[in-house]
């Protein structure tokens, strides 16, 4: 405790100067301290706006924002690509999706000459086995890459339709105008996999009726076999393949029995969403925002507000109800250093994304600028190596 508490006031009053490497230009984003944020862009369906703020050691929350054309052939068709990918147990899981999925979605779509629900349930299987591969080479030297994973939540806008596929308890919400009232209701797109839902639980007994002990109350959270509180993901291959729940993995992420079959599932739940001319924004974001503020909260503050800043203003009024909650002023949260600052909040990661119904309704054919925006973070020296996770930070997603 006494540690703690040392490394709390180190952090606190380190000098800010030499805490770490500052990146990104206007045209990609702007750092202040651990915000990143992009205010405002202009992508194929309208604008957008997009932030981060880092609470981990290393940053694991990756996100991308791509527009233009959402397939290999510069013919199309074009649309609006968004993703959030809360990683845990490290960043390795994370930024392998942000660097592949995309990449993968736009060879489905080649292939299939358009967007379906199809193109990106392969887009998120292929990111998987990618992974899974990376995990098989790595195994010899580098065995906790197996107890690395990461939620997965992406959004495609195409001809009209919004497509919402989710893995883990990242979120989409939509902000719609009631006709009747001129309110903008708050419609969650997005099918969580947390077993802190009942649904998710009962899903997972299901699968696993030979197995009582497949969710368990461990310190009044909900957690899978006790170690992980959501039953999708990325990654995670020490819960998939019994062959790297073994030694050299630390004892604490192994479980005393083997398992026949995948524990976790790489299955993205997918929804498919004509929009409507009153369909008006959609906030994207990782857990970290949901844990301090409601899907209504965040949708008023959005339309109650300039589209410009629109993300950054909704990671403040997060962090200022952490600091709260822990009765402290959010002046001095912000000044906890990362790695500290994870026991106040969570990497937090919002892309709010305006849509313009005259855009939107132009068919997918119609060529624009390309657009790619990667959430951003501090960059630490490349010979930086990762800490060993604790297993707060390890379980927490």
């Amino acid at each position: 405790m006494l540690s703690e508490l040392m490394n709390f006031f180190r952090a606190c009053f380190r000098p800010r100067s030499d805490r770490y490497i500052h990146t990104g230009s206007d045209a990609g984003g702007r750092q202040d301290g651990l915000l990143w944020y992009k205010d405002s862009g202009q992508h194929l369906n309208g604008d957008f706006s997009m932030a981060v703020v880092q609470a981990n050691n290393l940053l694991e929350d990756q996100s991308q924002f791509e527009s233009g054309s959402l397939s290999l052939n510069e013919t199309g068709p074009f649309g609006t690509f968004i993703g959030v990918y809360d990683g845990h147990g490290g960043p390795e899981t994370s930024r392998y999706v942000n660097n592949h999925l995309f990449q993968h979605l736009k060879r489905f779509t080649a292939e299939q000459q358009s967007m379906s629900v199809d193109v990106i349930r392969k887009a998120y299987q292929a990111t998987e086995d990618g992974f899974m591969s990376l995990v098989t080479k790595q195994w010899p030297l580098k065995p906790q890459i197996a107890a690395v994973g990461s939620c997965c939540l992406v959004g495609v806008v195409c001809n009209g339709t919004l497509y919402i596929a989710n893995l883990g308890d990242s979120r989409a919400v939509l902000g719609r105008v009631m006709k009747a009232t001129g309110e903008v209701l708050a419609i969650q797109l997005s099918a969580e996999h947390n077993v802190c839902i009942e649904s998710v639980r009962q899903e997972l007994h299901s699968l696993h009726p030979e197995d009582p002990q497949i969710v368990v109350l461990k310190h009044n959270v909900w957690r899978v076999k006790g170690l992980i509180q959501i039953s999708r993901s990325i990654g995670d291959v020490y819960l998939k393949k019994a062959e790297f729940n073994r030694e050299p993995l630390y004892a604490k992420f192994r479980l005393r029995e083997p398992f026949k079959k995948p524990i976790l599932s790489a299955e993205p739940t997918i929804s498919v969403h004509p929009l409507q001319p009153h369909d008006q924004f959609i906030i994207f974001a990782s857990d970290g925002l949901w844990e301090h503020l409601t899907n209504q909260e965040a949708v008023d503050m959005v339309q109650n507000h300039p589209h410009s800043g629109s993300a950054r203003r909704l990671i403040k009024a997060a962090l200022q109800e952490a600091a709260k909650k822990r009765e402290m002023r959010y002046s001095d949260l912000k000044k906890i250093d990362r790695g500290v600052r994870r026991h106040f909040h969570d990497d937090i990661t919002v892309i709010v994304v305006f849509l313009d119904s005259n855009l939107v309704s132009r068919a997918s054919s119609v060529k624009s600028p390309s657009i790619s925006v990667r959430g951003g973070g501090i960059n630490l020296p490349h010979n930086t190596l990762a800490p060993l996770t604790t297993p707060m930070e390890a379980g927490s997603t």
